[in-house]
């Protein structure tokens, strides 16, 4: 159950934040083994006022910040890491260096997922430990 949180310069079409949406979707199905109906997304837009960003970015500088469960290995957020950049190069046809990811682990008891339960005491449906 990723939640993911998206940061653009406002302006991009609907189909380039799709793609965002979309490519950052399939590299957590990839990487993580998530299900694939698994997506909590969100996308902000922000104006030059609200959005600083370094000298060599462009204005197709993408911010990913992706809370998950502890617990998938490193080769798995380094595959997920490539997928991301892998998939936004394609489509919308973000360069990697504009391409920013956070990754913010929290142990499972710190979340609840359904009905006020902990996390630790549901079958989540799928693995963490990939």
């Amino acid at each position: 159950m990723p939640l993911v949180k998206v940061e653009i310069f406002k302006g991009k079409s609907k189909k380039h934040k799709e793609a965002i949406l979309e490519g950052v979707h399939n590299a957590l199905v990839t990487a993580f083994k998530i299900p694939d109906d698994d997506r909590n997304q969100r996308l902000y837009e922000l104006t030059t006022d609200n959005f600083e960003k370094r000298g060599n970015k462009t204005s197709n500088f993408t911010l990913i910040e992706l809370t998950v469960f502890r617990g998938r290995s490193n080769t798995a957020k380094k595959l997920l890491y490539s997928e991301i950049a892998s998939n936004l190069s394609r489509d919308p046809g973000i360069e990697g260096n504009d391409i920013l990811i956070i990754l913010n682990e929290q142990p499972l008891e710190n979340w609840s997922t359904s009905d006020g339960k902990c996390a630790t005491d549901i079958d989540l449906g799928f693995k963490i430990d990939v």
